[in-house]
């Protein structure tokens, strides 16, 4: 997929390529990558929590620890660290040659600041629960302590100390996730909430953004100032908003991406067929799942209901039929493959589908569903026509039991928003890991998360979780996450379908990229031949 043209020239300018050949090699050095959804800010602490947000602020910032192309983790803004006996003291020690964007240098206290931010309930970050192993985290995002009180401090303009209420042994990889990246703190005192503007914002990655057209693109250019920038080839990035599917895969195709980072996976085969050298298909820890809205006043808050739901869920027909055998069905929340980690299952799936079709049956008649009150649902989903399709099969397989389904679609941000809100009966949802960890994918069923969609509250489940997390002994912390996750399939608090692949069509002429378990691909890496 070697490009004479630059993808912003017309056809009719093809013959005078050669005599474009200079003026276009800072064109030929830009990545082009298609992604699902827009940000809904440069700010890490005020995103959704989607993968195209790790997409984007993943190459505008880097914490003090970042990936590889393969994944693994490294030393980003810390050249070093170290633990305390204890492991209850951790000491990062910051680079000499950090710099923002705008020349100013990258402290420890940029890093107080973004935590103190992430922290704070009033922003009610998706992601704060990542740092709740600092002190007094957790307390500070519930609104019970002050901010001031967080367990990180600047020891000094290259040191960070950060406390923790417990030993915490993965520390360094939840310093890789984007809500841990530093903030400008010179330009957060001068323009507040502002700084993320394009004309404000500064940024300490490998690129800076340079502009933003709403719902269509989000340019962003080498930044020189980055302490790596010398091994850096590309000249910049732009990110492209393409929701639909086969849009991204067209545009793929005809050149005008690099990287479309997703495709329909009912068009695998064919892909496979056609286009072998650019597919990439790979495990990742990811599961695709319906939230079910536990609350007061929802149908789906009465766990009849919910079991129901999942026993008819033939997630077979699913992943082989819709999906065309390009992801597994689960009835479990953490996937196979995570780390010290024996998969769980939802108590009935096991049984044949007649049985599980009559099981569903009672229990909706007991809980008070039939010809004359029939039950009435709404289910929510994100414009995709992948999401569509498995909305209309969920449906179909519900419609036995009598339960007639309202479909609700959005785009992205907007889907997303509502959802956050409680406003469903059903929707779409996924996770994808932020690090390897069981606690990762049970943590977005804790009461108060703000990724807990359904509403879900258990006290056992929540107290197992506690346990769990203050265990130093890695076999007892299998055993305590495990238990929970059994709880909380038993009680049907969700209703998982599939563990996830990361899809991906990528330029085959691209040097750097590596397919890896998280599906993060930081541009840094990439050289595009030219």
């Amino acid at each position: 997929m070697t490009r004479c043209l630059s993808k912003s020239l017309g056809a009719a300018l093809l013959l005078t390529c050669p005599l474009l050949a200079t003026s276009l090699s800072a064109q030929a050095a830009t990545l082009d990558i298609g992604i699902y959804g827009e940000p809904a800010s440069l700010d890490a602490a005020r995103v959704t929590g989607a993968v195209y947000d790790n997409d984007v602020l993943g190459d505008l910032f880097e914490g003090l620890v970042t990936l590889a192309p393969d994944g693994d983790y490294q030393p980003g803004v810390a050249k070093s660290w170290s633990v305390s006996d204890d492991g209850l003291t951790w000491t990062f020690t910051l680079r000499n040659d950090a710099r923002w964007s705008d020349g100013a240098p990258v402290t420890a206290e940029d890093f107080v600041l973004a935590f103190q931010r992430a922290l704070d309930p009033a922003i009610a970050s998706v992601y704060a629960n990542l740092l709740y192993p600092i002190k007094n985290a957790a307390a500070i995002n519930r609104g019970d302590a002050e901010v001031a009180s967080l367990g990180a401090r600047a020891v000094n303009d290259h040191q960070l100390e950060v406390s923790l209420d417990q030993p915490t042994a993965y520390l360094p990889t939840l310093m890789a996730h984007i809500i841990a990246a530093p903030v400008p703190a010179h330009l957060v005192r001068k323009y507040g909430n502002d700084w993320t503007q394009i004309s404000h914002i500064a940024t300490n990655g490998a690129f800076m953004p340079s502009r933003w057209v709403s719902h269509d693109h989000i340019e962003a250019v080498k930044n020189p100032q980055f302490h790596d920038a010398a091994s850096v080839t590309l000249d910049g990035v732009n990110y492209y908003l393409v929701e639909d599917l086969n849009t991204g895969l067209s545009r793929f195709r005809s050149g005008d991406l690099d990287v479309m980072r997703d495709f329909d996976a009912s068009r695998y085969q064919w892909l496979k067929e056609n286009l072998s050298s650019s597919v990439h298909l790979h495990n990742q820890l990811s599961t695709y799942y319906y939230a079910l809205n536990n609350r007061d006043g929802h149908p789906t808050s009465d766990v009849r209901v919910r079991e129901a739901l999942n026993l008819a869920l033939r997630r077979d027909i699913i992943t082989q039929k819709v999906l065309q055998g390009a992801a597994n069905p689960t009835s479990s929340l953490v996937p196979a493959g995570t780390a010290h980690y024996d998969v769980q299952t939802m108590p009935g799936m096991e049984a044949p589908i007649d049985a599980r079709l009559k099981k569903a049956k009672t229990l909706l008649k007991d809980a008070g569903y039939g010809p004359e009150h029939p039950l009435k649902l709404r289910l929510r989903f994100n414009s995709r026509d992948d999401h569509r399709r498995i909305a209309v099969a969920a449906a179909a397989m519900w419609k036995p039991l009598g339960i007639d389904i309202e479909m609700v679609n959005a785009e992205a941000n907007v889907h997303y928003a509502e959802i956050a809100r409680g406003d469903f009966d059903i929707a779409r949802a996924s996770w994808v890991a932020d690090f390897d960890d069981a606690s990762n994918f049970l943590g977005i069923l804790a009461s108060g998360n703000v990724k807990n969609y359904g509403g879900y509250h258990s006290d056992e489940f929540d107290q197992l979780l506690t346990q769990a997390a203050a265990q130093p002994d890695q076999n007892k912390r299998q055993q305590l996450l495990e238990q929970a996750e059994h709880h909380a399939l038993g009680d049907y608090a969700m209703a998982p379908i599939y563990a996830d692949a990361a899809r991906n069509l990528v330029n085959p002429d691209m040097t750097g990229w590596e397919d890896n378990a998280i599906n993060r691909h930081l541009s840094r890496w990439i050289s595009l031949d030219q």
